[in-house]
C-alpha cells in the first residue's frame, strides 16, 4: 500500500492474529482498523513531541556540561587539565562517527525501541532474535545506569550546596542516598503523572542548558581575578600533563577519555521517542545532529572556563565533589558556589525525569514483544496517563537498588558511569556491527543515508572505537588496586549480562518472537501472528 508523503507512518491495516498470548498479540487485536507504525506496531501512544521538544531531549538527556562537570573526578587523575580538554575532545570526534551510525539507523527504522529493533533486523533472519534480546536488555540497562549515575550527581550538588553554606557539616555517604532515593522517587512520579508535559518540559530544558551555560561561564571568566583565587596558567590548563596512576601516559589518556564519554555519549536517547513525534526518519537524524553540535561546543567552552578557575589543584584530590571545590576557589564565596551548582542541579533535574522518559520508553518496548517477566504487565499503557507507567516505576526501582551500591563503595559512581558505557556500547554494536557484516544491506535506508564508501568508514570507525575502549574502561582506575578502588563497571556488565542470558535460555526463548521485522517503515515479513500491512 502506498502512503502519502505527508502520512510516513500511518498506514491503515487489516490484522492477522493468532490465539497466542502475548502483550504484542493483545494490542494488535485492541488497535483492529487503527494506525500501524514504522515499528510493525499499532500505535498506542500520542504524538505529543517536535522537532524542538525532541531536540530538547536530546540536549537535556545529553545534558553535556553538567555531566562532564559533576563527573570531572573520572578524568581529572588522568593527566590533569590537558588530559581532561584532550581527552573531550577525541572521545568526542569518536562518537560523531557513533551518532552518525545511530542516525542512520533511526532514519531506516523510527521505532521506540532503538537500538533493540535494529539489532533485532540488521543481523538478519537467523541471528535477530538471540541479537537484538541482548542489545535491547544492554540499551535499557545502559540508561538504568545512566539514571543511577546522574542521581548520583544531582544527589551530590544538593549535598554540596548545603555544605558550602555549613562550613561545620560532615558528610557522610548515606546523606547522599537518602538525597538519592528522594529524587528518584520525586522524578519517576512526575514522568508518570505528568506526561503530556514532558515535551514543555524539555523545551524548557534547551533554556536552563544554554542558559546555565551562559551564566556560567561568564562567571567563571569574571571572578576568580576580583573575589576568587587568581587564574590557573596557560601552560597549567594546556601542557602540564599530570598523572601519576600506575599507568604509561598513552594509555592514561586513552582511559581518561570515559568522563568524555559518559558526557557526549548519549547519540540514541531522541530515537526512543519516535513514536511520539511526526516524521522521525527526518526529525531524529536532525535532533542527534544538534545536540552532539551543541553539546560538544557547550561541554568544550565550559571545560576551559572551569579549569581556568582552578587555584588549588591538590585540593581537588581530596574532595568528595570536585566540582564544588572548583566553584568556590573560582569564585571564592559560598553564595557564588551555591548559585554556580544551583544551575548544574536545575538542568539535572530535567535530566533525571528526561532519563526516566527514556528508560521506561526502553523497557516498555522489550515487553510489548514479550522479552520481559510480566510482559502484559510491563508492557502496560496506562489508560488515563497514556504512557508506560509501570515499565518507569520498574525502572525506577531498579535505579533504587543500584544506589545502595553508593553507600558501601565509594567507587560506586565511577562503576555506574563505566556500566554505562559498557552496556551503551555493547548495544550499538550489536546493531551497527551487523549491518558492516551483512554489507551495510540489512535495512532499507531513511531520508538520511551515508552513501558509498563514507557509510563503511564511519560505521568501522564507530564498531573500531567502542570495541577496543570497551576493554580499556574495564581497567582499573589506578595501580596498584585494592577492592576498594577497582573498576567494577565490568563485573556490573558481566553480572547483568549473566542475568539476561539466564532469562534467554531458561524462559524467553521458547516464545519470544522479536519485533516486527521492518522495512523502510513498512512492516516486511508477516507471521500468524504479525500485523499485516496491505
Amino acid at each position: 500500500m502506498a502512503t502519502k508523503p505527508d502520512e510516513p507512518l500511518q498506514q491503515s491495516a487489516s490484522h492477522e492474529v493468532s490465539s497466542q498470548e502475548s502483550p504484542k498479540h493483545e494490542q494488535v487485536a485492541a488497535g483492529e482498523g487503527g494506525l500501524v507504525n514504522a515499528s510493525g506496531h499499532v500505535q498506542e501512544l500520542n504524538r505529543n513531541f517536535s522537532l524542538i521538544s525532541l531536540a530538547g531531549v536530546g540536549l537535556s538527556v545529553g545534558n553535556v556540561w553538567p555531566a562532564i562537570g559533576g563527573s570531572i573526578l573520572v578524568a581529572i587523575f588522568n593527566g590533569g587539565p590537558p588530559g581532561v580538554l584532550y581527552e573531550f575532545i577525541v572521545v568526542s570526534i569518536f562518537y560523531w562517527f557513533v551518532a552518525a551510525s545511530i542516525a542512520e539507523l533511526a532514519s531506516a527504522i523510527p521505532s521506540s525501541a532503538g537500538v533493540y529493533q535494529w539489532a533485532s533486523v540488521t543481523p538478519g533472519k537467523r541471528w535477530g532474535r538471540p541479537v537484538g534480546f541482548f542489545a535491547g536488555y544492554w540499551n535499557w540497562l545502559a540508561w538504568t545506569f545512566g539514571a543511577a549515575s546522574i542521581t548520583s550527581i544531582l544527589a551530590n550538588t544538593i549535598v554540596q550546596m548545603y555544605a558550602a553554606n555549613h562550613p561545620d557539616y560532615v558528610g557522610e555517604r548515606w546523606h547522599v542516598f537518602v538525597t538519592y532515593v528522594i529524587i528518584t522517587w520525586l522524578a519517576a512520579p512526575t514522568v508518570c503523572l505528568f506526561n503530556s508535559a514532558m515535551p514543555h518540559l524539555n523545551k524548557a530544558g534547551i533554556f536552563f542548558i544554554l542558559a546555565g551555560f551562559l551564566i556560567t561561564i561568564i562567571v567563571l571568566a569574571v571572578l576568580p581575578g576580583k573575589t576568587g583565587g587568581g587564574y590557573a596558567s596557560n601552560s597549567f590548563v594546556w601542557s602540564d600533563w599530570t598523572a601519576d596512576i600506575g599507568y604509561p601516559n598513552g594509555f592514561v589518556f586513552l582511559a581518561g577519555m570515559l568522563n568524555g564519554a559518559f558526557a557526549v555519549g548519549t547519540p540514541d536517547c531522541t530515537s526512543h521517542l519516535a513514536e511520539e513525534i511526526p516524521y522521525p526518519q527526518r526529525n531524529i537524524p536532525i535532533a542527534i545532529a544538534l545536540q552532539m553540535a551543541i553539546g560538544f561546543v557547550t561541554g568544550f567552552c565550559y571545560l576551559i572556563a572551569v579549569l581556568y578557575g582552578i587555584s588549588d589543584y591538590d585540593a581537588l584530590f581530596e574532595s568528595a565533589y570536585p566540582i564544588a571545590t572548583i566553584y568556590m576557589q573560582a569564585t571564592g564565596t559560598a553564595a557564588g558556589t551555591t548559585g554556580l551548582l544551583a544551575l548544574i542541579m536545575i538542568c539535572i533535574t530535567i535530566c533525571v525525569i528526561g532519563l526516566y522518559v527514556t528508560c521506561g520508553r526502553t523497557l516498555w518496548t522489550l515487553a510489548r514483544d514479550g522479552a520481559t517477566p510480566f510482559p502484559r504487565f510491563v508492557a502496560k499503557i496506562h489508560p488515563r496517563l497514556g504512557m508506560p507507567a509501570n515499565a518507569t516505576i520498574i525502572t525506577a526501582v531498579l535505579v533504587t537498588i543500584l544506589g545502595a551500591i553508593y553507600v558501601g563503595s565509594a567507587t560506586a559512581f565511577n562503576a555506574f558511569v563505566g556500566s554505562y558505557i559498557l552496556m551503551s556500547s555493547s548495544s550499538y554494536i550489536a546493531a551497527i556491527l551487523p549491518n558492516l557484516i551483512n554489507k551495510r544491506q540489512g535495512v532499507k535506508y531513511g531520508p538520511f543515508k551515508m552513501a558509498g564508501a563514507l557509510g563503511w568508514v564511519v560505521n568501522l570507525i564507530a564498531c573500531g572505537y567502542m570495541i577496543v575502549w570497551f576493554v580499556i574502561y574495564s581497567f582499573p582506575f589506578y595501580l596498584p588496586t585494592d577492592a576498594e578502588t577497582m573498576n567494577y563497571a565490568c563485573l556490573l556488565w558481566g553480572g547483568f549480562t549473566i542475568i539476561v542470558a539466564l532469562w534467554w535460555f531458561v524462559k524467553a526463548r521458547k516464545g519470544y518472537e522479536g519485533p516486527p521485522m521492518v522495512e523502510g517503515g513498512v512492516v516486511a515479513e508477516v507471521e500468524t501472528s504479525r500485523v499485516k500491512v496491505v
